[in-house]
């Protein structure tokens, strides 16, 4: 099975792919807590693109440039599964594992409405040498709350407790 990058993370070479590509997405899940101030380790990058085929075709093509492979996916199913634009907008999250570690794609993640709901409140921040969009410390523990999966629960206190402190030096 095609999951060799399953513990590497290096999330340069990833975002520069969807850059180069011309990619419209927001970095969204632990990647973008952790740009944003939560003390914690994550291992895989998360992102929710911009639906539209065209977007999600230029996806496919940065996906195209990694050498990402969907995961668990047999090499066999791999080598001749047809990954485009279409393809990518029949599912709602994705998981693909790169060489240099997970990427997690996610159309509407809970408790959001996609793409145009969390760029409206997205940053940029500086990762790798890029500017990327990196979606508000709110947005990310209210979709965390919505999901309501157990890892998500465990880290809400912590994430509630630094967009509080977040909003009290910003005010």
């Amino acid at each position: 099975m095609a999951d060799a990058g399953a513990r590497r993370y290096d999330p340069g070479p990833i975002l520069a792919a969807l850059e180069a590509e011309g990619v419209r997405y927001v970095v969204i899940g632990g990647t973008a807590a952790v740009i944003r101030g939560a003390p914690y380790t994550t291992f895989d990058l998360d992102i929710t693109p911009a639906r539209d085929v065209g977007n999600l075709d230029r996806l496919a093509a940065a996906l195209a440039r990694l050498g990402a492979r969907v995961y668990g996916m047999p090499d066999e199913v791999a080598d001749v599964f047809h990954l485009d634009g279409k393809t990518l907008a029949n599912g709602s999250a994705w998981k693909f594992v790169t060489p240099h570690g997970e990427l997690d794609v996610a159309l509407d993640p809970d408790g959001t409405k996609g793409y145009d709901d969390l760029k409206r409140d997205a940053g940029t921040a500086r990762v790798a040498g890029l500017d990327v969009p990196v979606a508000s410390l709110a947005d990310i523990v209210r979709s965390k709350a919505a999901a309501n999966r157990e890892k998500d629960r465990l880290q809400l206190p912590l994430l509630r407790r630094v967009l509080e402190e977040t909003r009290r030096l910003e005010s």
